[in-house]
């Protein structure tokens, strides 16, 4: 059974804080943040759920893969807290699902955005700005480096508090809509990590074949069969992998570095 009182302020800011501090503690290379999200939503989910079954399925639900820019994490956890809170009252395997698919939803797009706005550009500038002025003897420059430290959590909590709120709304005013919403993020999801298989991912065949004066490339034709069709298949076998039993993450990585460097060395791949 869940409880129906609301979170109060210093729940919400124990999250906050508890995700700002230590969002990167335990990162690995199969779940990677998650133990930074569990960490800071636990004792929030645990006031939720005062059932145990229920607050542990709902902590096993988010020790799942999940990795943003941190600064726009708040913005995905203060969402799915909001949704925890409203919806888990209702209908715990439903907000499961919701949840899981807003995370998942909004951690890619909003990894790009928070990299760019959040973290190259302003480091950059207020950084060299602050070390110049130090060379110069200036005390300024240690000054505008710690200013510029509390102007970010400052935008961090506000953030947080944006994402709360949105994600009560969407499950009050626009609780008919939530399937819609659900739906959309699994689709939106699904197009982000299409979008890295063809981005991030590199194989190539080097082989060419040759038969008198012409040769062909065989890397060359199979892109104009399918652009990127190697990246998916290996994707596609990764994920076959990954559903074999007894077969984990780690050793899939294991996997498939040893297949990258035997294929270089033989020069099967490129």
């Amino acid at each position: 059974m869940t409880n129906s009182s609301k979170l109060t302020k210093k729940d919400l800011n124990g999250v906050f804080l508890r995700w700002a501090t230590a969002c990167q503690i335990c990162w690995n290379y199969e779940t990677m943040q998650s133990g930074g999200v569990v960490l800071a939503l636990g004792p929030a989910l645990r006031k939720i759920y005062t059932n145990d079954e229920e607050y542990k399925k709902a902590i096993d639900s988010h020790y799942t893969f999940f990795n943003t820019q941190p600064f726009m994490g708040n913005i995905v956890l203060g969402a799915a807290l909001a949704m925890e809170e409203q919806s888990g009252n209702n209908d715990f395997e439903s907000t499961r699902s919701a949840v899981t698919s807003i995370k998942t939803g909004l951690m890619g797009p909003l990894a790009g955005v928070g990299d760019a706005i959040f973290f190259v550009i302003p480091f950059t500038i207020f950084n060299a700005i602050a070390a110049y002025m130090g060379q110069e003897g200036s005390p300024l420059g240690i000054a505008i480096g710690v200013l510029f430290g509390f102007v970010l959590l400052f935008l961090r909590k506000y953030m947080f508090t944006m994402g709360y709120k949105e994600g009560s709304k969407f499950v009050t005013t626009l609780s008919n809509q939530l399937k819609s919403l659900t739906n959309s993020a699994n689709i939106l999801g699904m197009m982000v990590i299409g979008a890295l298989v063809g981005s991030v991912i590199t194989v190539t065949i080097p082989f060419t074949f040759q038969q008198g004066e012409v040769s062909v490339a065989l890397q060359s034709t199979i892109d104009m069969i399918m652009p990127n069709l190697m990246p998916a298949l290996v994707v596609g076998f990764v994920y076959w992998l990954l559903g074999k039993k007894g077969m984990t993450s780690t050793k899939v990585i294991v996997a498939v570095l040893l297949l990258s460097f035997v294929g270089y060395i033989t020069g099967m791949l490129g």
